[in-house]
């Protein structure tokens, strides 16, 4: 007789150590959310801040932070403001996405080097779809032309929008990222000083901000209250408080408004699939972004 003893083996749960790279990342939730959907995947998942600010570092020295990262065994980075156009020159290979976008947001570690994408722009227009479905997309202005500012435009001409409108402080930057939308044939450009912002706001559809104004480490708002109304909708890229200035002025006006939340959730859906190769589940992981905005994170 062949006695069959039972399995019991431990399975070794896969482990991953992620880092988000920036300044001001004190407040984020990004660390929380993912270090989430890593338990309920059965994953050890270690997700740590490299905030720049205290590491005494400028954007310019991203790339030390990369080669830190690499040999201490992390298996990718996010990387926020102010380092996502910068990270560009101290990477192997840059996904086709990101280098048309010229930003990177998610930095993955494997054969063929430090790899990076861009999720900004999946992240912005699944958030939209399901924020304002249904709004007027004909003329919309863009303010802020850095790395988000660059997901947000071409995210942009996904859903569709006729003439894109791109102010920035830095006017150079707006016009490049401009030229660069309207080579690609799926939009009409514009581009208006930031002294124009707000008269520009009573003609056209919607306002996306995509500048840190408005963040924790930057309070504020980019435009006047006055200056919104009922006939524009707003959406703003901070999550961080989820009611900034600008939010909370946009809807004390009557406009339409989109927070941040729902792109910092769905830009770390696709980073976690890219770092981790599997699949997450995004409403579970909206449910933990809701969880912890509720409990004051």
């Amino acid at each position: 007789m062949t006695l069959t003893l039972p399995d019991t083996r431990i399975p070794v749960a896969v482990s991953h150590l992620v880092g988000l790279v920036g300044t001001g990342i004190g407040p984020s939730l990004t660390p929380a959310l993912h270090e989430r959907e890593g338990d309920a995947q059965g994953m050890r998942y270690l997700y740590r801040r490299l905030d720049l600010d205290v590491l005494e570092l400028g954007a310019h020295d991203v790339g030390r932070v990369l080669d830190a990262a690499r040999l201490t065994g992390f298996s990718g980075l996010n990387v926020t403001h102010p380092a996502k156009q910068t990270v560009l020159a101290h990477l192997d290979r840059i996904d086709p996405d990101a280098a048309v976008l010229g930003a990177v947001n998610t930095v993955v570690f494997g054969p063929d080097g430090a790899v990076g994408h861009n999720t900004d722009r999946s992240g912005f227009a699944r958030s939209f779809r399901r924020g304002l479905p249904g709004v007027p997309v004909d003329r919309v202005l863009l303010l802020g032309a850095g790395g988000a500012g660059a997901a947000v435009a071409h995210a942009l001409t996904d859903l569709g929008v006729g003439e894109l409108v791109v102010a920035d402080v830095d006017r150079s930057r707006a016009e490049t990222l401009a030229a660069a939308v309207r080579d690609t044939g799926r939009a009409s450009t514009s581009v208006v000083g930031i002294a124009e912002v707000e008269a520009t706001l009573r003609g056209v559809d919607g306002l996306v901000h995509a500048t840190p104004t408005g963040m924790a480490a930057h309070p504020g708002s980019p435009v006047a209250a006055d200056a919104l109304h009922p006939g524009l909708w707003v959406a703003d890229v901070v999550y961080r408080p989820l009611a900034t200035t600008l939010v909370t002025a946009a809807r004390a006006r009557g406009a339409r408004v989109l927070d941040g939340g729902g792109m910092a959730v769905f830009q770390a859906v696709d980073a976690f699939r890219h770092v981790t190769g599997v699949e997450p589940d995004a409403a579970r992981m909206l449910d933990h972004f809701a969880a912890l905005v509720a409990a004051g994170a």
